[in-house]
């Protein structure tokens, strides 16, 4: 036991904090994408070959990058050899708009005003229900490291619970296959209002590597009603984190 006490005194404090600067960031971390159009010279196309979901569309003058389809595979960046596509390290992605997803230039869209009602009634307590609706498990685990004392999701006033009727809002990850539409809808309809509804990954935003296919739906969106939409794939934590914290006004 006092060597216990002692290995804890000597890690010191190890929660991290929030927002946190970008050095803290993995090396290989690709955050928010720019779109750099003027330096799309040759319109090769390239970066629209390579790109496994579809995510860019558009020539030179509209060339343009869905982060809701985005896997954030750097792709697109390797193959480009004009520097058209950048991406940079930032975490903070989450938007309430799915239209919001779409990059094009520089232009960051300004988050939509909280409702009053999620203001008032969950910025200082967020309890949720997470559900896997068919995805790979990855977003899962780093929605499970929030829960760990490097994050310590708690100190915000947000939880996990058991049961959906305990809960203020849904966290659903993965592309909703059929088998999980059911489920799904059970769970959302077992929420008391007022409720949210948060998509976590490319999947559950729209479809990801998944799209269109015959098993599964095309995001979360297409089943039930989404406020909140965090992309990756999976998302880094603390880009979770700035998601979940979005949806009741708490960026920071």
């Amino acid at each position: 036991m006092i060597k216990t006490v002692y290995a804890r005194i000597k890690q010191g404090y190890r929660t991290a904090h929030y927002p946190v600067k970008s050095d803290v960031l993995p090396g290989r971390f690709l955050g928010r994408p720019y779109i750099l159009s003027e330096n799309c010279r040759e319109n090769c196309g390239k970066c629209r070959e390579v790109c496994p979901t579809g995510a860019i569309s558009g020539d030179r003058q509209r060339l343009s990058l869905d982060m809701g389809k985005c896997i954030f595979c750097g792709a697109c960046q390797r193959a480009c050899g004009s520097n058209a596509i950048v991406f940079t390290r930032e975490y903070q992605l989450a938007k309430r708009k799915k239209s919001d997803l779409i990059i094009k230039g520089k232009t960051v869209y300004e988050q939509a005003a909280v409702g009053k009602i999620a203001a008032n009634i969950f910025r200082r307590s967020l309890k949720l229900r997470q559900v896997s609706a068919g995805g790979c498990n990855a977003c899962e685990m780093d929605i499970n490291v929030l829960n760990t004392i490097s994050y310590d999701l708690g100190r915000f006033g947000v939880q996990f619970v058991a049961s959906p009727r305990h809960a203020d809002g849904l966290v659903v990850t993965g592309p909703v296959t059929k088998n999980m539409r059911l489920a799904l809808l059970k769970t959302y309809k077992a929420l008391p209002p007022p409720k949210l509804v948060i998509a976590v990954g490319a999947c559950a935003i729209s479809g990801g590597p998944y799209i269109n296919h015959e098993e599964a739906f095309n995001g979360v969106d297409s089943i039930i009603p989404v406020d909140i939409y965090i992309p990756g794939c999976p998302p880094h934590p603390l880009t979770i984190l700035d998601g979940f914290l979005t949806s009741i006004g708490r960026q920071k």
